[in-house]
């Protein structure tokens, strides 16, 4: 069975440490997602909402490291509404949030991160990290590989771990 494992990230550079550690472990670069504030991303990755899918993936690209990919598209979809800073999501967990009415509906993000297991006054929580700027790393893995996720995402700085 799998399980998703989170934790919040000050800056690129540590989600980035993260994501390429993961993967050296063997997990895929499907098995990541990644969330932040609208803000975030054009701060963190010269990204902004006025970026087009194909740009995305040139940026994506030119990143490259072990986040490149998925975050090429972050380009390519909606930002999330909320009650205050816009949210923007790549990967698994964008399934998540789709299934909890994101798109429009103000607390989708909450609703989503609940949908992953994560406590209803914790989601909170997260969705006040994100505004304030932080980024959220997802790993979805089996449960005999939990375990290590966390003990990376500690290893790299990784804020608020969850299972």
């Amino acid at each position: 069975m799998s399980k998703t494992i989170t934790a919040l990230y000050e800056t690129r550079t540590e989600a980035e440490l993260a994501a390429s550690r993961l993967m050296s472990s063997g997990i895929g670069v499907d098995d990541l997602s990644i969330m932040m504030a609208d803000g975030t991303r054009g701060r963190e990755w010269g990204i902004s909402e006025a970026t087009k899918a194909p740009e995305g993936a040139a940026a994506g690209g030119a990143t490259g490291g072990a986040l490149g990919a998925l975050i090429g598209g972050l380009a390519a979809v909606g930002t999330i509404a909320t009650g205050g800073a816009g949210i923007v999501a790549a990967g698994p967990i964008v399934a998540a949030l789709a299934g909890a009415g994101a798109g429009g509906v103000a607390g989708s993000v909450v609703g989503g991160l609940i949908g992953m297991g994560i406590p209803e006054h914790e989601a909170q929580l997260v969705e006040d990290e994100l505004e304030g700027g932080k980024i959220l790393l997802g790993v979805k893995a089996h449960d005999d590989r939990v375990d290590r996720v966390k003990n990376v995402l500690d290893e790299t700085g990784g804020l608020s771990i969850k299972s």
